[in-house]
């Protein structure tokens, strides 16, 4: 899904050249004026953080955007994988698979975070192989799998992603843009919590300010009647704790206040956003994972209906003979794999005993 540079734009006085087939496609509305190479020296990147890139990517997610080497989206960007990052990062031109590297920075795959992008290009024939991906983070602690959001067909998705991908991945190579406000590239600064000292009644800073627009770009916007502001005020509270009950937390862990685990998700784009205000502002305790005891052979209670119940509802019940109902069955985990399966995970992965990252996906 690679793309290659448009042809240039003919002066006043010349005829304007046929544009041939290219991966990159035929001219078109292009943001900026398309592929423009390595930027000079003193090129003035636009500025962004990981939450800003995160949730960028994933407004294509939720439009839908359909994959094309030719066409663009409303907001001029190309609708294929090199033009999806070009948009994630906010680069003003439709870059390529040839041209993106010149805007970042290479990194180990160790150190990656959420808004690197994991790269291959294929400069023998750029129209086979080369693709590029938003990396989203971890799925697994041994780093097996990641949440990679791409353009790829039959349209734009966020899924579960063998490191670094289904095929070539020896050649995917992990990069960070040099434009990402976080400062130095790997150096994690900006990222970094400023203190539980820096919020709550009589707090007046600058954190406070970002805090707010954090808690709004993840749904928090309703609590805000003329925020965000550097002083700190009950809007502020309660979008933190509507936060922090949406990741499930309860008690001390969501007492409106961030802490490292609230400030960490945020600045990163992670974790879940604050749901609508249908739900009070509170968490759809659906969401919320029992445990994995209790989906196993010879368990009968309430979840495992729920579970199946949801399974049905995405269209995963074909294994059911009658019910679904509180007593696990083979039913339920062949529906369960079946589900599983649909999100390109393979063996453990997809073993039809649903974990975290399976309820979460089932139910949110």
């Amino acid at each position: 899904a690679a793309a290659g540079p448009t042809a240039g734009v003919p002066r006043a006085d010349e005829e304007p050249a046929p544009v041939p087939a290219t991966p990159q496609g035929e001219a078109g509305p292009l943001k900026g004026g398309g592929a423009s190479g390595p930027p000079s020296d003193n090129a003035v990147l636009a500025k962004t953080t990981r939450a800003e890139i995160i949730n960028r990517a994933k407004k294509w997610v939720a439009a839908k955007v359909p994959y094309s080497m030719e066409k663009y989206w409303s907001d001029g960007y190309r609708q294929d994988c090199s033009g999806y990052v070009s948009m994630a990062w906010n680069l003003g031109t439709n870059e390529w698979t040839g041209s993106l590297a010149n805007y970042a920075t290479r990194i180990a795959r160790a150190d990656l975070q959420p808004g690197d992008m994991l790269l291959f290009h294929n400069p023998a024939d750029p129209s086979k192989g080369s693709h590029v991906t938003i990396f989203g983070g971890w799925t697994d602690y041994r780093r097996t799998h990641y949440i990679a959001y791409e353009q790829a067909r039959p349209q734009t998705r966020k899924q579960s992603t063998p490191m670094a991908y289904w095929n070539n991945s020896d050649r995917y190579i992990a990069y960070r843009y040099k434009g990402l406000s976080a400062g130095n590239p790997g150096s994690g600064a900006g990222t970094a919590f400023p203190g539980t000292g820096q919020f709550g009644p009589g707090a007046n800073n600058a954190h406070v300010t970002r805090l707010g627009e954090m808690l709004v770009e993840r749904g928090g916007k309703r609590f805000y009647e003329i925020g965000p502001g550097p002083v700190w005020s009950a809007a502020d509270r309660r979008a933190t704790q509507a936060f922090q009950q949406a990741q499930g937390w309860k008690g001390a862990e969501a007492d409106g206040i961030p802490g490292p685990d609230t400030w960490r998700l945020l600045t990163t784009g992670t974790g879940r956003d604050i749901p609508p205000a249908a739900t009070g502002g509170s968490p759809n305790t659906s969401v919320v994972f029992p445990g994995r005891g209790y989906f196993q052979p010879g368990q009968s209670n309430g979840h495992v209906e729920r579970l199946g119940r949801q399974l049905v509802k995405k269209g995963y019940g074909k294994h059911y003979v009658s019910g679904p109902d509180p007593r696990w069955t083979e039913a339920d985990r062949r529906n369960v794999e079946a589900f599983q399966r649909a999100q390109g995970w393979r063996g453990s992965a997809a073993d039809g005993y649903p974990g975290p990252e399976t309820w979460r996906r089932l139910f949110a």
